[in-house]
C-alpha cells in the first residue's frame, strides 16, 4: 500500500467513530455550542464521502479553521490553557477529517487523538473515567492496524484488530505502572496549570436561594469521605458545616466578607464530645473545608474562621486529606459584640410583612426564646411537606412558602426559620454543608455525596453560644435519620434500592483508586519505593532504574517476537483454512494435514454430499486466493473468513454438539460399566 492509496470506507468509517469517540471524552466541558458543530462536521463529512472522491476543498476548511479560531478566542478569551487547548485541539481534530483520504493523512489523524486523549485526563482522572480512556486507546489501536497491508493487519475482521488492540493495552501495563512509580513526581499536579477550575465540580456555593439546592439533592458523585478515630457519631450529630450564611437581602442569603480569615483561637466549649476524624475531599474548586459540628483546629494551609468554618489558602483541585478534631455539642460563653448582633438580625425593609407580623405575635405569646423556637418548629411539623420539586416562590418569597405553599426543602426551611427568628429579635444564621451519609462497614468510613448537601439554621443564646436548630428534622426526620438519599424525591435510578447499594460499595474501589493512584505523590512513591529497599529516589537515580526496567521489557519484547516470527501457522488466508479443517474435524470430518482443498471436499462427499455441495464454493473461493492470486486482496480475505464463520455456525455446529454428547454418553456408560 503506498500513501497515495485511498482509504477503503471500513477504514474511513472507523476512523470517523474513533475521532467521534476520541472528542467525546471532552464532552463534560466543552463550550455548549461546541458539541453539536462538531459532532454536525464529522456527520457531514462521512456522508460527503460517500458519494465524493477526494478532500473537501481548501475554500471551505480555512474559513472552518478561522471561524473555529475566533469562536474559542471569544469564548475563552486567548486559545492558552487548559480549556481553551483542549477545545481547540477537538475542532481541528474534527476539521482533520476534511482533508483525510490516504492512510498517510489517517496515521496524523490517529496520532492527534492520541494527544487529545491524553489531555482529557487534565480534567477527569476518576477510575471510570480512565477505563473509558482505556477503551478509546484500543478503539484508535485498532484503527492503526486497519491501515496496514493485509499480512501486517492479518486480514482479520474488526473484532479481530480490537482483540489484537485490546492485548497490546494489557501487556503495556505493566511498563505503565513501572513508569507510574518510578518516574520522578511533579512538585505539583500539571492540571494544575492556567485554567484549571473550570472543569471541576463545586459542590456548594457561597449563597442560597429558593429552588439553588434543587441540581445539588439530584448530584450523585462523592463529596467527601470521613474515616472516624473511634466510633462515628449518630446520624442526627452528622452535620458537616461548610459556609455560613448571615446576609439576607429578601431571595438569596450571602456570606459575610468581614471577619473570614481571622484565625481566631477556637471556641472554649464547656460541653460536648471531641471527634477525631480524618476527611478526603473531592476537588471543589472553592476554598471552604467541610468539618464536623464545630471545629477546634483547622489543618495546615488552612484557617478557622470567626463563623467556626475552614477556609483553606487555596481551592482544592484535587482530592485533598486532612485531619480534623470537632467539638459535638459545644456550647460557648462568649457574648456577641452590639455590631455583630445587629447584623444577625437585620432583614430587608418591608419584606415579607406577614412572616414579621407572625414573629411579632409569637414574640408577645412567648415566654422565652425556647418556646418560641419550639412555636416554629410545632408549625413546620403541624402542615408543612417536603419535597425537592416545591412551587416557585416570588418576591416575597418567605410569606408565599410560610402562608401559601408550605412545600419545599432544606433550604426552604432554614431561610424561612432564620426570617422568623430574626423578626423575633433572636439572632441566627444560615448554615450549608452536609448532613449524613452512607457508611461503609467494608472500608469503615462515612461516604457523603453531593446529594447529601443540606442547610440548617443556627440561633444565638446568651450563655450557650451558637446552638443548632434543623426545622428540615421536624418536617422530614427520616432525612435526618436515614439519609438525603433515602427520603429524596428525585425521579432517577438511585432511588432502586439495590442499584443505590451496589453503587456505594463500588465506592470502596474508588476510594482506593483514589489514594492509591490519584493522590499518588512524592511523599508516597519514597515510602513505597522504601519498602523495596530503594532509599536513594533522587530524580537521576529513578530514571536510571526505570531505564533498566525497559531494557529488560524490550529484552523479553524482543524474544516474542523472535518466536512469533518462527509461527509456522502461515499468514491470514492459511488461518482462516486452518479455522475451516478445525470446524470439519469437531463435526466428524477428519482429514490427513497433507490434503489439500480438493482432497478434503472429496472426503466431505465421500459422507455427504449436500453438505460437500455448499462447501463447494467455499473451497473454490479458498483456492483462487491461494493459488491464482501473488497477494489475495485484503477484502476477500475478509469476506472469505466471515462466510467460513456463517457456514460453520450453519452446517456443522449441530454436528458438533451431537458429537461431543455421544462422547460424553458413551464415558458415561463405560464409567457405569465398571
Amino acid at each position: 500500500m503506498t500513501p497515495k492509496t485511498t482509504l477503503t470506507r471500513s477504514q474511513f468509517a472507523l476512523l470517523a467513530i474513533t475521532v467521534a469517540a476520541t472528542i467525546a471524552t471532552h464532552l463534560s466541558h466543552l463550550p455548549p455550542w461546541l458539541t453539536p458543530a462538531l459532532a454536525l462536521v464529522v456527520a457531514a463529512r462521512v456522508w460527503w464521502r460517500r458519494g465524493h472522491e477526494g478532500a473537501v476543498a481548501a475554500a471551505i476548511r480555512l474559513p472552518l479553521a478561522l471561524a473555529l479560531l475566533a469562536a474559542i478566542v471569544g469564548e475563552y478569551g486567548n486559545v492558552l490553557g487548559r480549556d481553551p487547548g483542549s477545545a481547540f485541539g477537538c475542532g481541528l481534530l474534527a476539521l482533520k477529517l476534511l482533508e483525510t483520504e490516504t492512510p498517510r493523512d489517517a496515521r496524523v489523524v490517529l496520532g492527534f487523538c492520541a494527544f487529545v486523549l491524553m489531555s482529557a485526563l487534565l480534567f477527569e482522572q476518576s477510575l471510570p473515567f480512565t477505563l473509558l480512556v482505556c477503551a478509546v486507546l484500543v478503539l484508535q489501536i485498532a484503527a492503526f492496524n486497519r491501515l496496514e497491508p493485509a499480512p501486517l493487519s492479518n486480514a482479520r475482521p474488526l473484532r479481530g484488530s480490537l482483540a489484537l488492540a485490546g492485548k497490546l493495552v494489557l501487556a503495556a501495563i505493566p511498563l505503565a505502572l513501572a513508569s507510574f512509580i518510578l518516574v520522578p513526581r511533579l512538585g505539583s499536579p500539571l492540571w494544575g496549570s492556567p485554567n484549571g477550575n473550570a472543569g471541576a465540580r463545586t459542590g456548594l456555593s457561597d449563597s442560597m436561594a429558593p429552588g439553588q439546592f434543587t441540581d445539588l439533592m439530584s448530584d450523585d458523585s462523592p463529596a467527601f469521605r470521613v474515616a472516624f478515630d473511634g466510633a462515628p457519631p449518630s446520624p442526627n450529630a452528622q452535620y458537616f458545616r461548610a459556609i455560613v450564611l448571615s446576609d439576607f437581602d429578601g431571595t438569596t442569603w450571602t456570606r459575610a466578607l468581614s471577619g473570614l480569615r481571622r484565625n481566631l483561637p477556637p471556641a472554649t466549649a464547656t460541653t460536648g464530645t471531641n471527634v477525631d476524624y480524618r476527611i478526603t475531599l473531592e476537588p471543589t474548586q472553592q476554598r471552604w473545608l467541610p468539618a464536623l459540628d464545630v471545629p477546634t483546629v483547622a489543618p495546615d494551609d488552612a484557617a478557622l474562621a470567626g463563623d467556626d468554618t475552614i477556609i483553606a489558602n487555596r481551592p482544592t483541585v484535587q482530592p485533598r486529606e486532612y485531619r480534623m478534631r470537632s467539638t459535638i455539642g459545644a456550647m460557648d460563653a462568649t457574648a456577641l459584640s452590639a455590631a455583630q448582633r445587629e447584623r444577625l438580625l437585620r432583614l430587608p425593609r418591608d419584606a415579607d410583612p406577614r412572616a414579621r407580623s407572625l414573629a411579632a405575635q409569637w414574640r408577645n405569646e412567648s415566654a422565652d426564646d425556647d418556646a418560641l423556637v419550639q412555636r416554629a418548629l410545632a408549625m413546620f411539623h403541624a402542615s408543612f411537606t417536603y419535597t425537592l420539586n416545591p412551587p416557585l416562590l416570588g418576591r416575597d418569597s418567605v410569606d408565599e412558602f410560610l402562608f401559601d405553599t408550605r412545600k419545599g426543602f432544606c433550604e426552604h426551611y432554614a431561610s424561612a426559620f432564620v426570617f422568623l427568628m430574626r423578626a423575633a429579635g433572636i439572632p441566627a444564621r444560615v448554615v450549608t454543608g452536609y448532613q449524613g451519609g452512607w457508611w461503609n462497614d467494608s472500608g469503615s468510613y462515612l461516604l457523603v455525596r453531593q446529594s447529601d448537601a443540606h442547610a440548617w439554621a443556627e440561633v444565638w443564646r446568651d450563655g450557650r453560644g451558637w446552638q443548632r436548630v434543623d426545622p428540615t428534622a421536624a418536617v422530614s426526620p427520616a432525612r435526618i435519620e436515614r439519609g438525603a438519599a433515602q427520603v429524596n424525591d428525585a425521579a432517577d435510578w438511585t432511588q432502586s434500592n439495590w442499584l443505590r447499594e451496589l453503587r456505594n460499595h463500588i465506592d470502596i474501589v474508588n476510594r482506593l483508586w483514589s489514594q492509591g493512584v490519584i493522590r499518588f505523590d512524592g511523599f508516597r512513591q519514597r515510602a513505597l519505593l522504601a519498602d523495596f529497599g530503594i532509599t536513594r529516589n533522587e530524580g537521576g537515580d529513578l530514571l536510571l532504574i526505570l531505564s533498566g526496567v525497559l531494557a529488560f521489557a524490550m529484552l523479553i519484547a524482543t524474544i516474542w517476537a523472535m518466536r512469533g516470527a518462527r509461527d509456522d501457522r502461515g499468514d491470514a488466508l492459511d488461518r482462516v483454512w486452518s479455522r475451516l479443517r478445525g470446524d470439519l474435524r469437531e463435526a466428524g470430518f477428519s482429514a490427513k494435514p497433507s490434503d489439500g482443498p480438493r482432497a478434503m471436499s472429496d472426503a466431505v462427499r465421500a459422507r455427504d454430499a449436500g453438505l460437500a455441495e455448499s462447501l463447494h464454493p467455499l473451497v473454490d473461493e479458498y483456492a483462487r486466493l491461494r493459488y491464482a492470486l501473488a497477494q489475495p486482496p485484503r477484502e476477500a480475505v475478509e469476506r472469505l473468513s466471515s462466510d467460513v464463520r456463517q457456514w460453520s455456525r450453519t452446517h456443522l455446529r449441530r454436528r458438533a454438539i451431537q458429537r461431543r454428547l455421544r462422547r460424553m454418553a458413551a464415558l458415561f456408560g463405560a464409567a457405569h460399566s465398571d
